[in-house]
């Protein structure tokens, strides 16, 4: 990977009452934010070590600006596709602020020797940023690391050790910095190349489960739809509610009551020639089109996606809030078959991994 250090901005925290509130709102208020004096630039080029803590366990990663190319060049590998008329709102939004306001959160197999170095070094120091969010019960921090040798060993060490990174979040704004960078790069090369980026090793980011809620049964009775899932499904009724325990089981939430599914034999020995097989892809071709007529599951209105995190207690509560719907839930994609599906060029379907830590809108900011 080819990286670069960069101005950061970053916001006065002394002029923020409410934390969970203002950076909920800098995704679209970033120009007033900025033009107001909520933000200051950094004084010179850095990276940006960038520790978060929540009550299970602790996530550090580094921001830089990339190089596009890597992308262009397929070094940077996504997972979905992305829509262009995402990539439009994107376009817009860079527009009307000039600066990017997320990073794109880049992962990578485990570098030992990077890992250990941002141990040393924020050992070393204090950071110059630190903040909590009440809410998710979050403490995030952020170290600067400008001196020139530390600089030149980082890009060393990425250029060296790390020839691809994988897309975890931002495959929209990834494909819009590329499209910008083309549009531009006869007139201004340089304006577009760098995109801001956060890395996170394999072993700094979490892969959690995305489930499913549908609103309706297509015409179908309570009864039918049992009935058709029973076709697809080994279906056993749980006692108490639950997570899948393992690949190619799902629960199921349906008239107050759950189901543990595991799929039949038959319908996995239809998918036996594939390298890779989900069960996100298994439900959307067995059961949400033919059964609930969900035929794009991309742009359906009836269809809801929920992280995982949010736990049963999430898909319960949304389920309940109306007697016509039902709730899916997925064990996670492992690691596995989401490397698998990237290295081999391919698309998983979309809401099909959630990945922790979610880095907040404003927190760090790179000015185009």
């Amino acid at each position: 990977m080819h990286i670069k250090p960069f101005r950061a901005v970053y916001p006065k925290l002394e002029f923020i009452a409410s934390p969970d509130s203002f950076f909920s709102t800098v995704k679209e208020d970033y120009p007033a934010y900025k033009q107001d004096g909520f933000f200051i630039k950094t004084d010179t080029d850095a990276f940006y070590i960038y520790q978060i803590l929540t009550p299970r366990r602790r996530y550090l990663g580094l921001i830089a600006a990339s190089d596009v190319q890597d992308f262009l060049d397929g070094n940077i590998l996504k997972h979905e596709d992305t829509l262009t008329a995402l990539e439009q709102v994107q376009m817009h939004l860079l527009f009307r602020r000039n600066a990017v306001v997320k990073p794109v959160l880049l992962t990578y197999p485990k570098v030992d020797e990077i890992e250990q170095w941002m141990e040393d070094y924020i050992k070393s120091g204090s950071s110059f940023f630190s903040i909590d969010f009440e809410f998710e019960e979050e403490h995030h921090r952020l170290w600067k690391v400008e001196d020139a040798a530390d600089i030149a060993h980082l890009k060393r060490l990425f250029a060296e050790k790390i020839p691809k990174t994988y897309i975890a979040d931002g495959h929209h704004r990834t494909s819009t910095s590329a499209l910008m960078y083309e549009k531009s790069k006869d007139t201004d090369p340089e304006k577009y190349r760098y995109f801001l980026t956060a890395f996170f090793s394999f072993s700094d980011l979490e892969i959690f489960d995305y489930n499913r809620i549908v609103r309706g049964l297509n015409d179908n009775t309570d009864a039918m739809f049992m009935a058709k899932l029973s076709q697809v499904f080994d279906i056993e009724v749980m006692s108490a509610p639950g997570k899948p325990s393992k690949k190619h089981e799902l629960v199921l939430f349906f008239n107050h009551s759950w189901y543990r599914l595991n799929w039949r034999a038959k319908v996995l020995e239809k998918y036996a020639g594939r390298p890779v097989l989900l069960d996100a892809t298994m439900l959307n071709e067995q059961v949400l089109a033919p059964i609930l007529g969900i035929a794009d599951e991309r742009n359906d209105s009836r269809i809801k996606y929920m992280e995982g995190p949010k736990g049963i207690e999430g898909v319960r509560e949304i389920v309940l809030r109306n007697e016509n719907r039902v709730g899916f839930l997925l064990y996670p994609v492992g690691w596995d078959d989401f490397l698998k599906i990237a290295d081999m060029g391919r698309i998983m379907p979309p809401k099909s991994t959630w990945f922790e830590p979610r880095m907040k809108n404003g927190i760090i900011v790179q000015e185009i």
